[in-house]
C-alpha cells in the first residue's frame, strides 16, 4: 500500500515537471513521510561546515527551513515561513533533463486569523543549492549568504501580492541531538539537524499588497535524512520557541506519534544564549493535549501542556487557528505562544494528520 501511494505520488509530480500542473492536496502525507529513500545518515560521518549547509543527494530527503516571529512598526505581527525541500525521486530509465532530484517550496504568510501558502516544484536548474557562499533558490524564491561566511543571510520571496525581503543575521549554532545526529524512533530512525535559533530579523514583509517594515526572530532549521517516521508512525508535532526575556533562551521539541495518534517518541533541545545544547531525553518528556481545532474535517491540537523533569510545565497554544497549508502535502504550520514554565513565542508544525 505505501509503495502503492509513493507511486501516485510520484506520477502526480512528474506530471507537474512534465505538464506544469499542481497536484491537487493528498490526505496520504503519513505515507510519504514513511517512505525510505536513500541512503540512512552515518553517525560516524559528523557534521562538517561549509559543506553540510549545501545539499545531500545520498539522502532521500532535506529542508532548509525558516520561521519567524515579527512585528511590524506599526505593531501589527506576522508569522513567516519559506522552506526549500530536496527529496529523491529516481525515473526508471535514464533522462539528460533529469538528476533524481526533486525540489519543492513553501511560503507562508500569516496575520492575525489570517494564513496564506503557495507552493513551487522545480528540478536542477529551476532549483538550485550551493554551500559556499551559500545559496538555496527556487526560481525567484532565495535564501542566500551576502557575505563568504554563512551568515548574515537574504530571505526573499513574492507572489500574488504577498512578499518577504528580509536579513537574518548575528545567531549561534546549535547541533540537536548527539552533535548533530538526532534519534527519531526508537527502532532508530535519525537525521542530522541543527539550528540558527536566535537570527536577529529586519525588513519587509508585503501581506495582501501593503508593505509593511518588520523586525523580530527567526529561527533557521537544517535536516536531512533517509526516512522520518517507521511505518507503525503517522506524524509528529513539532515546536521551537524562543524567549522573551534577554539574554535569549530556546527550546526545541518533537513528539513522533503512532498509528493511534498518540505520542511515541518525544525529544528535545533546550538552547542557552550561546547556543549551547542540552539533550531532553525522551524519559523526561510528557505532552498532553489541552484543546483542539477542526480544520477541513480534521482534528488538529490547538493546546498543549508540556511537562519537563524538574520544571514548570510550559503551556503552548496556538496563535493562529487555522493555519494549514494547503498544498500538495497538507500539513500544520503555525505561531504559537508559550506561557507558564517558559514564556515566549516561536512554530509549530503538525505533520500526518
Amino acid at each position: 500500500m505505501i509503495k502503492y501511494a509513493f507511486l501516485i505520488v510520484f506520477m502526480l509530480l512528474l506530471t507537474v515537471l512534465l505538464l506544469g500542473y499542481e497536484p491537487a492536496a493528498t490526505s496520504k502525507s503519513s505515507q510519504a513521510l514513511q517512505t525510505v529513500s536513500g541512503e540512512p545518515v552515518d553517525k560516524k560521518t559528523g557534521l562538517v561546515f561549509p559543506q553540510d549547509h549545501g545539499p545531500h543527494p545520498e539522502q532521500g530527503i532535506e529542508w532548509w527551513y525558516i520561521t519567524a516571529n515579527l512585528t511590524a512598526d506599526t505593531g501589527e505581527t506576522f508569522g513567516v515561513q519559506w522552506t526549500l525541500f530536496r527529496t529523491q525521486l529516481p525515473l526508471p530509465f535514464a533522462s539528460a533533463w533529469w538528476d533524481n532530484q526533486l525540489y519543492f517550496a513553501h511560503f507562508a504568510l500569516q496575520q492575525q486569523q489570517t494564513h496564506i501558502a503557495f507552493e513551487r516544484f522545480a528540478r536542477r536548474g529551476q532549483a538550485a543549492i550551493s554551500a559556499g557562499p551559500f545559496s538555496a533558490q527556487l526560481d525567484d524564491w532565495s535564501l542566500k549568504s551576502t557575505q563568504q561566511d554563512f551568515l548574515p543571510l537574504q530571505l526573499q520571496a513574492e507572489q500574488d501580492g504577498y512578499a518577504i525581503d528580509l536579513s537574518l543575521g548575528n545567531s549561534p549554532l546549535t547541533l540537536h541531538g548527539e552533535n548533530g545526529y538526532s534519534q527519531k524512533t526508537a527502532s532508530g530512525h535519525a537525521s542530522y539537524y541543527f539550528s540558527y535559533p536566535f537570527l536577529e530579523t529586519s525588513g519587509t514583509v508585503t501581506f495582501n499588497g501593503k508593505q509593511y517594515k518588520v523586525s523580530g526572530n527567526a529561527w533557521y532549521d537544517r535536516e536531512w535524512s533517509a526516512s522520518l517516521l517507521d511505518k507503525s508512525q503517522l506524524g509528529w508535532d513539532w515546536f521551537s520557541l524562543v524567549s522573551e526575556q534577554h539574554p535569549k533562551q530556546g527550546l526545541m521539541l518533537f513528539c513522533i506519534r503512532d498509528a493511534k495518534q498518540h505520542y511515541d517518541y518525544c525529544s528535545g533541545t533546550r538552547i542557552a544564549a550561546n547556543g549551547e545544547a542540552t539533550q531532553i531525553s525522551r524519559q523526561e518528556i510528557n505532552v498532553i493535549v489541552l484543546d483542539h481545532i477542526t480544520i477541513d474535517g480534521t482534528e488538529y491540537p490547538s493546546q498543549w501542556k508540556i511537562e519537563l523533569a524538574d520544571a514548570t510545565p510550559i503551556l503552548i497554544e496556538t496563535i493562529t487557528k487555522d493555519s494549514l497549508n494547503r498544498l500538495s502535502t497538507q500539513y500544520w504550520e503555525g505561531r504559537v505562544k508559550a506561557t507558564n514554565g517558559f514564556n515566549g513565542t516561536g512554530y509549530a508544525e503538525l505533520a500526518g494528520y
